[in-house]
């Protein structure tokens, strides 16, 4: 199944530290180009995101965004050396006993080092939890495009049967078109005075013949169907492959047009030109 580079995904993370989500959004690009809006304490977290898209997606324009917020009782959390405390009060107090005088301040007491310390995230183990979300958010993003992509499918499989529809028109009407043709030549000649040559007759008419003849056009198209047909069913990452068979397509479809000289094969070219460019405009989302 084809995917569409169009698509958004956004998953929530909550943990003891609190909380996170991912939001991943894309739109069509022609190669595969990423964006990543993440928290500063989790800069060290953006090669490895880079590298997971690179190996899941080929195309695209990716933005990622990571929005986090650790608990209240989380966040800069105090811890106090109870042991150490009690031997700087029990020094601090005998220094004053001994030299009769001064005070004891208890804010030195909390200001020495390895008294009070803020406890600190474990960052690595946030950034696992984070990564394993993200993977998450990343298969649904997936799958979204493909619920995405499968639309497209059905809607160009219905484009390529409007195509087959008007090739037999075209070649049905081929045969009418040449008797058309035979015999408003005859007509012309006949209004020449003298005797008509029937060899002069046929050469005009095998020119003219071959003038309109289409029918290397139409068998040409009908191999651009079976072959996109081939491709939709194949899947994968086939929107270059898609768009290069919509050029293949606009050619025989342009060749076709400036062949016409009747009403049915100039609208029948007219709405492959049509047709092809529904197409065209949706495999432009195409991964």
């Amino acid at each position: 199944m084809i995917h569409s580079m169009t698509a958004y995904a956004r998953v929530e993370h909550k943990a003891t530290w609190g909380n996170a989500s991912w939001e991943i959004r894309s739109v069509n690009q022609r190669y595969l180009e990423t964006y990543l809006r993440l928290p500063e304490q989790l800069r060290s977290l953006e090669p490895i995101l880079r590298d997971k898209l690179r190996q899941r997606l080929n195309r695209g324009k990716v933005e990622v965004n990571l929005r986090y917020e650790l608990k209240g009782d989380q966040d800069n959390q105090l811890t106090l050396n109870e042991d150490l405390a009690r031997q700087l009060l029990k020094a601090a107090q005998w220094v004053k006993d001994e030299a009769s005088e001064g005070r004891l301040e208890l804010l030195d007491i909390l200001r020495w080092p390895g008294v009070i310390s803020a406890q600190e995230q474990d960052m690595d183990a946030i950034g696992t939890e984070l990564l394993a979300a993200f993977d998450n958010t990343i298969d649904q993003f997936i799958e979204a495009r493909a619920r995405e992509g499968e639309a497209i499918n059905a809607m160009l499989l219905s484009r390529l049967e409007g195509v087959e529809q008007q090739i037999a028109i075209v070649r049905e009407q081929m045969p009418k078109v040449i008797e058309w043709q035979r015999e408003k030549l005859t007509n012309r000649l006949a209004e020449v005075k003298g005797e008509l040559d029937p060899v002069r007759i046929e050469q005009e008419m095998v020119l003219t013949a071959q003038k309109l003849d289409v029918a290397e056009e139409m068998d040409r198209l009908e191999a651009h169907v079976k072959e996109a047909r081939r491709i939709l069913k194949k899947g994968g990452a086939e929107g270059r492959r898609l768009d290069f068979m919509m050029q293949e397509f606009n050619r025989e479809s342009n060749t076709l047009a400036s062949k016409s000289i009747c009403t049915e094969t100039t609208a029948a070219a007219i709405e492959l030109k049509v047709l092809i460019e529904q197409m065209r405009e949706q495999i432009q989302n195409v991964e």
